[in-house]
């Protein structure tokens, strides 16, 4: 598609970025095969069809909740269950799951200090609500992308009352320590007397690599955020799952905060049919990405790519980056254009830049990707890259 008017003058760059948008999100949308189709972006009927699997996980003759009693009650003892914890509370955001948890941790340590890396969610993506609304100190442990280390933690110059983990580190690429590093990490902050949260808005994933079950790694931590809708695919919400002191003083914050909402029957619902539909399902996804990574790997390279990236070159999850070296929106161009001509999307999650003409992407691998062979990724790269000079 031209981006030049009849007068031969070049369209304005946002008109022109927020057009290539509209198209990757219709590609998305409309493409024959993609990787992951993400139920958010789905049609209303079509997220309303989730529900249809509510009847499997929940009596729905039983009367719609009020104020978080009912359904969310019951979605907060299965999140515990899972996750080994005494208790869990529902949350509509993660935002708000974590501010409210390390805020009563600060109340107990006495210390508002959070200690944290650089990428974590709280840090990029949350408009600095750690201090501006809950009156914590972020406290960067690196800024390296990779997971902070024991020698980092141990070694951090100013005291913390609680040091918060992502897991995985999705601003680094969705990475994970290995189960040994996660352990010393956690042992010190022990030694720095200080508490550990997880940030586990992803953690559902994380047992592949981590090589244990669920309830063993969030009980290495003494609370844990979880997503219903990352991986679950469900409308939207959280939980908080620690010891029921803490969960029943978050409760309190969560009322304080707005986060009471009267009804949340859909959300919680659609996080039950996750629970049992998607979570079994997550392994697999995970080792289908490894295979996905691969191809994507042979494909560039046998397409004369000067180098490219997949970063971890093993994923841990079942979400990895891509690295090019090209301006991102010629490769958001390349990407679209393939869809539309070819009907496969390799590529449909927007491209940042990192540098001169560098730019990154992130790759989901979800049940719509388990029907490609390491061949129909090759091919897809070779329809992409020869979009690319054009």
């Amino acid at each position: 598609m031209s981006d030049t008017a009849d007068t031969g003058e070049r369209m304005p760059d946002e008109e022109h970025r927020t057009r290539l948008r509209e198209r990757r999100l219709a590609a998305a949308r409309n493409a024959e095969r993609v990787l992951a189709r993400l139920g958010f972006r789905g049609t209303l009927r079509e997220r309303l069809a989730l529900l249809d699997a509510a009847r499997d996980v929940y009596d729905l003759d039983e009367p719609a909740d009020v104020y978080g009693d009912g359904v969310v009650e019951a979605l907060e003892e299965r999140t515990a269950g899972l996750l080994g914890q005494e208790a869990a509370v529902f949350f509509p955001t993660g935002t708000m799951a974590q501010q409210v948890a390390l805020r009563c941790w600060a109340a107990r340590t006495g210390s508002p200090a959070v200690a944290l890396h650089a990428l974590a969610h709280p840090e990029v993506h949350e408009r600095n609500a750690l201090s501006q609304v809950s009156g914590l100190r972020p406290v960067r442990v690196t800024d390296a992308p990779r997971p902070p280390t024991a020698a980092e933690v141990r070694d951090l110059e100013e005291p913390f009352g609680a040091l918060m983990l992502e897991l995985p580190l999705r601003d680094a690429g969705f990475v994970l320590p290995s189960w040994g590093e996660l352990t010393e990490v956690v042992a010190a902050a022990r030694e720095r007397d200080a508490v550990v949260h997880f940030d586990g808005a992803r953690l559902w994933e994380s047992t592949v690599h981590l090589g244990r079950p669920l309830d063993e790694i969030a009980g290495l931590a003494d609370s844990v955020y979880v997503s219903f809708y990352k991986s679950l695919d469900g409308y939207g919400g959280a939980a908080l799952a620690g010891p029921r002191t803490l969960v029943e003083e978050a409760r309190s914050w969560r009322h304080r905060y707005g986060g009471t909402v009267f009804q949340q029957f859909p959300a919680a619902l659609s996080a039950l049919v996750g629970l049992e539909r998607e979570l079994p399902r997550l392994p697999g996804y995970v080792r289908h990405a490894r295979v996905v990574a691969a191809a994507l790997r042979e494909g560039f390279a046998a397409a004369g790519v000067p180098w490219a990236r997949v970063h971890p070159r093993v994923p841990h999850t079942h979400d990895f980056q891509v690295w090019l070296p090209y301006d991102a929106e010629v490769l958001a161009e390349a990407a679209v254009r393939t869809a539309e001509e070819t009907g496969t999307l390799l590529f449909a999650n927007a491209w940042s830049r990192r540098g001169p003409d560098i730019a990154c992407t992130e790759v989901y691998v979800r049940a719509a990707g388990l029907d490609w062979t390491a061949d129909d990724v090759r091919a897809a790269v070779a329809e992409f890259a020869s979009r690319l000079d054009g």
